[in-house]
């Protein structure tokens, strides 16, 4: 989604995150990947991002602290915990919904600059230290489910950090 929040100012949701017990992608009927203890994250790719973008965004989502440590506080990340992420291709975020009903997604990255965005920023997770990495098949109708774990959910955007 695209969000107006001071005018003239346009903020682009790259990833949404939450916390999960567990969650699963499902793809023609076949569960094609699942995680336990970890990070759901659905990733939408704007037409202006680059691969600077894709590496911020898998630092930060690495170092995410919002896992509780002895004392119940949000104190330890996906590294600490040794969890796992569930990777999610989601262009619809990207939505731009100011006029009228039916939403435009102009502002989503075609395949042909996602699809490598996407991979880096799966393969910067890993680099990060986050090893154990499922993912969606990106174009697909895919069912996906999952147990939320507080609930959780922390939305980043890398136009922020710039």
């Amino acid at each position: 989604m695209v969000f107006s929040l001071l005018k003239g100012q346009v903020f682009n949701i790259k990833a949404v995150i939450q916390r999960v017990k567990n969650a699963n992608c499902v793809i023609d009927g076949i569960e094609t990947a699942s995680i336990e203890n970890g990070f759901i994250i659905l990733l939408g790719v704007h037409e202006n991002d680059t691969e600077e973008d894709a590496k911020i965004l898998a630092r930060k989502t690495a170092n995410l602290r919002i896992f509780e440590d002895e004392e119940g506080k949000m104190n330890k990340s996906i590294l600490d915990m040794d969890y796992s992420a569930l990777v999610i291709s989601q262009f619809t975020l990207l939505a731009d919904c100011k006029k009228g009903n039916r939403p435009s997604f102009i502002q989503a990255a075609r395949p042909d600059k996602a699809i490598p965005l996407y991979e880096l920023y799966m393969s910067e997770l890993s680099a990060n230290g986050i090893h154990k990495i499922g993912h969606g098949e990106f174009g697909a109708d895919m069912k996906i489910g999952l147990v939320n774990d507080g609930p959780v959910t922390i939305v980043y955007d890398t136009n922020d950090w710039k």
